[in-house]
C-alpha cells in the first residue's frame, strides 16, 4: 500500500469523498475507545444496512452480500486502528448513497496520531493493522484521512460495484480478495495477537504502576484468604484467563508432601501429608470457575525442595474449560516469604503455546508481594490468637454472683488484637465475703498484659489471706515498685523485644489506677468497703434517683513509695446501684469536650433511675457510644452492682 492519502481542513465536512448522489440512509454512533467497540461497530453496520435494504430506501437496491460484507471489514479495521492508536471516544458514521455506494467514517480525538500503514514494523512485533488497511484500500473505491483542529476522521467510500470486476483473472483476484478477507475477519475475532498488542503496550507503560497498586492493596489484609481472592482478581483477565491459589501450612509446606521428583513432580492420590488448600479459583468467565475447581483439586502443586519462585510448567486442565480452553498453557509459581513456603500461585491461558516473558516477570513480581501479603497475614492472626488466649487468662472465666447482689459488666477493648489495659474482677474471698476490681494499667499491648498478670493474682491471694481493702492497697503498691516492675520489664522485653532506655533510667514505673472493694451482705442491704487509687471514682445512685461519688481519690499505685491508703463504708439498700468504671468511659472525646465534663456520667446515671443492673450498664454503653460519632479510643470498661 501506497502513502496514506490525506487532506487537511478546517471546515466542517467530515471527508472528501465523492459524492455523487444524495443521500439515502445514514446512522450515527459514539462508542468508547475500548476493545468492545469493533465488535459493537461490527454488529451496529450489519443491523443498519440489513434494516434499510428491508424498508426500500433509495440506493437499496444496490446493496448486495458483499456490498454488506466489505462494509463490516472496513468498519471493523478502521475502528480497531482508532482504538488502538487513538484511545478516545470515537463517533461512526455510514450513509448510503442513491447511487448505492456507502461511505463509512471513523472521528476521533487524537489528531496527531495518523494511523498505521503497516509499512515498517519493529522486528518484536507482528504486522497486523497494516494488513487491515490494505485490505480498506483494495475494497474501497477511495479512502482518505480529514483533519480538523481537535479530531481526525479516517473515511471510506465503497462502491456498489465490485471495484475489481473489469480485471482479466476475476476469479483469482476474487479467491485472493476471499482469503485476505477471511484472514482479517479471523484476526478480528482470535483475542491473542490483539491481546499480544494491547499487552505490550500496557507491560511497557503500567507495570509498575499495577505492582505499586498491588502492594498497597495486598498490604492491607489481614486475612490470607482474601489476599488470595484479591491475587485471583489482580490478574484476571488482565495478565491470564484462570489463575488459582493454593495455600500450605508452613510446617506441612516443609514436610508433609512428597518429596519432588515423585509423581513427575505433581502430588498424586494417596501420597502422605494432608496437601495444600485450594483457596481461590477465578476465570474471566464466571460459569466456568466451578469446574474448573474440581479439575485442579485432583492436580494440586507439589512443591519443590529449592523454593524457587520462579515458573515452572503446570498440567492443562483441558476438559474443564470448555471448546475454547482445550489447548493452553499453565504456570505455577512457588509463595514464599522469609523462607518460608506458603502456597502456590498458578496461571493459565487458552490458545497459547508459551506465556510472554515479560508476562512471566511481571506474575513473578506480584507473586513475592502476594506471598509477603500472606505471611504478614498469618503473622496477625498468631499475634490475635495469642492476645486472645492471653486476655482470657488476664480476666476471670465467670463473673461470681453475690447473694442479695445483682451484677452487670461490660467490656470493650479498643485493639481487637492486642491485651487491653482495663481489667475487671468479681470473686468469693471467704468468711462471707465478696470482692470486685476494676482498673487500668497505663499503656497497652505486651506490657500492660503483664502488670495485669501481676496485679489480679496477688489482689486474690491478698484478699483471701484475710487482708482489708486499705491493707491490699498498700501491699500491691509496694509490690508494683519492688521487684515485680523489673519482672515487668523482663517479661515485656521477652515479648517485644528490647526497648530503648537512656542511660542511667531503670526500669519504667507501670503505673496502675485500679477500684477495688468488699462486699458483705446483711440483714437488709449490702455492707461496701472500697477505695480508689488514682482511678475515676464510683457513683452512687439512691434509689430516688440522686447521685454521689463513693468514694475519694487516692495516689496511683506504683508511683509513691511510702503511700498509705485508706478506705471508706457504706450501705447499699434495696435499689441502690454503684457505677464502677474506667477512663475510657469518662474520657471519650467528641471534639474538646469528654463525656463527664459537667458531670455528664452522673447526670447520664440519673436518668437511669428504676432500671435494673443490665439495663443500666447498657444504657451507660449506648450513651458513651453516641457521644462521639468516632469509634472509641481507649478501651472501655464498666461494672454495675445493684442492691436487690
Amino acid at each position: 500500500m501506497g502513502a496514506i492519502p490525506a487532506q487537511r481542513e478546517t471546515v466542517s465536512r467530515a471527508s472528501d469523498a465523492p459524492a455523487p448522489g444524495g443521500v439515502g440512509a445514514e446512522t450515527r454512533a459514539l462508542l468508547p475507545g475500548s476493545p468492545i467497540s469493533p465488535g459493537s461497530a461490527r454488529t451496529l453496520v450489519r443491523n443498519a444496512l440489513t434494516e434499510w435494504a428491508a424498508s426500500g430506501l433509495p440506493g437499496t437496491e444496490h446493496l448486495s452480500a458483499r456490498l454488506v460484507d466489505d462494509a463490516v471489514v472496513a468498519v471493523s479495521e478502521l475502528v480497531t486502528n482508532a482504538v488502538v492508536h487513538a484511545g478516545t471516544d470515537l463517533e461512526l458514521t455510514c450513509r448510503l448513497e442513491d447511487t448505492g455506494a456507502l461511505l463509512v467514517e471513523v472521528l476521533d480525538h487524537h489528531p496527531s496520531r495518523a494511523p498505521r500503514d503497516g509499512e515498517v514494523e519493529a522486528p518484536y512485533e507482528t504486522p497486523e493493522y497494516g494488513r487491515g488497511l490494505r485490505l480498506v484500500s483494495r475494497l474501497a473505491e477511495s479512502w482518505g484521512v480529514t483533519y480538523r483542529t481537535g479530531a481526525k476522521t479516517v473515511w471510506a467510500r465503497l462502491p456498489a460495484e465490485d471495484p475489481v470486476a473489469a480485471k482479466v483473472d476475476i476469479e483469482a483476484y476474487a479467491e485472493e480478495r476471499a482469503l485476505e478477507r477471511g484472514l482479517r475477519v479471523a484476526e478480528i475475532l482470535a483475542p491473542e495477537p490483539q491481546r499480544a498488542e494491547r499487552e505490550r503496550d500496557w507491560l511497557n507503560r503500567g507495570a509498575l504502576s499495577f505492582l505499586a497498586e498491588a502492594s498497597d492493596l495486598l498490604a492491607g489484609q489481614l486475612d490470607e484468604n482474601l489476599v488470595a481472592a484479591l491475587a485471583g482478581q489482580l490478574i484476571v483477565p488482565r495478565l491470564a484467563d484462570w489463575c488459582a491459589v493454593w495455600l500450605e501450612d508452613e510446617v506441612a509446606g516443609r514436610w508433609g508432601y512428597p518429596r519432588s521428583g515423585e509423581a513427575g513432580g505433581w502430588a498424586v492420590e494417596g501420597a502422605p501429608g494432608t496437601g495444600p488448600r485450594l483457596a481461590r479459583v477465578w476465570h474471566g468467565s464466571e460459569n466456568l470457575i466451578e469446574e474448573l475447581r474440581q479439575a485442579l483439586e485432583k492436580e494440586p502443586p507439589l512443591p519443590a525442595d529449592d523454593h524457587r519462585t520462579g515458573p515452572v510448567a503446570y498440567p492443562w486442565p483441558g476438559e474443564a474449560l470448555g471448546a475454547r480452553g482445550v489447548r493452553g498453557t499453565a504456570l505455577a509459581y512457588r509463595l514464599i516469604a522469609g523462607g518460608r513456603p506458603l502456597g502456590t500461585l498458578v496461571i493459565g491461558r487458552a490458545d497459547l503455546v508459551r506465556f510472554p516473558d515479560e508476562v512471566t516477570g511481571l506474575v513473578e513480581d506480584l507473586a513475592r508481594r502476594v506471598a509477603l501479603a500472606i505471611g504478614a497475614a498469618r503473622q496477625y492472626a498468631r499475634q490475635a490468637t495469642i492476645s486472645r488466649v492471653l486476655q482470657r487468662g488476664l480476666l476471670p472465666g465467670a463473673v461470681a454472683e453475690i447473694p442479695g447482689v445483682a451484677s452487670a459488666l461490660v467490656y470493650e477493648p479498643c485493639d481487637k488484637g492486642g491485651p487491653s489495659g482495663d481489667f475487671y474482677d468479681l470473686f468469693p474471698a471467704g468468711d462471707g465475703r465478696w470482692c470486685f476490681a476494676i482498673g487500668d494499667v497505663q499503656g497497652k499491648g505486651p506490657e500492660a498484659a503483664v502488670v495485669i498478670g501481676i496485679a489480679r493474682p496477688w489482689l486474690r491471694l491478698l484478699a483471701r489471706e484475710g487482708y482489708r481493702v486499705a491493707d491490699v492497697l498498700d501491699r500491691l503498691n509496694q509490690l508494683l515498685l519492688d521487684d515485680a516492675t523489673e519482672a515487668a520489664d523482663a517479661a515485656a522485653r521477652a515479648l517485644v523485644g528490647p526497648v530503648p532506655v537512656a542511660p542511667g533510667d531503670g526500669p519504667q514505673t507501670r503505673f496502675l489506677s485500679l477500684l477495688y472493694g468488699e462486699l458483705t451482705p446483711f440483714d437488709g442491704g449490702i455492707r461496701c468497703t472500697l477505695a480508689s487509687a488514682g482511678h475515676p471514682l464510683p457513683l452512687l445512685l439512691g434509689a430516688g434517683g440522686e447521685v454521689h461519688t463513693a468514694a475519694h481519690p487516692q495516689t496511683l499505685l506504683g508511683v509513691v513509695e511510702d503511700a498509705t491508703y485508706t478506705s471508706e463504708t457504706f450501705e447499699l439498700r434495696s435499689g441502690d446501684t454503684l457505677l464502677c468504671v474506667t477512663d475510657g468511659v469518662t474520657e471519650r472525646r467528641s471534639g474538646t469536650r469528654q463525656f463527664d465534663d459537667g458531670d455528664g456520667l452522673a447526670t447520664a446515671l440519673a436518668g437511669c433511675t428504676g432500671l435494673n443492673a443490665e439495663l443500666i450498664a447498657e444504657r451507660i454503653r449506648r450513651l458513651v457510644h453516641e457521644f462521639s460519632g468516632r469509634p472509641p479510643e481507649d478501651d472501655l470498661a464498666l461494672l454495675v452492682l445493684q442492691a436487690e
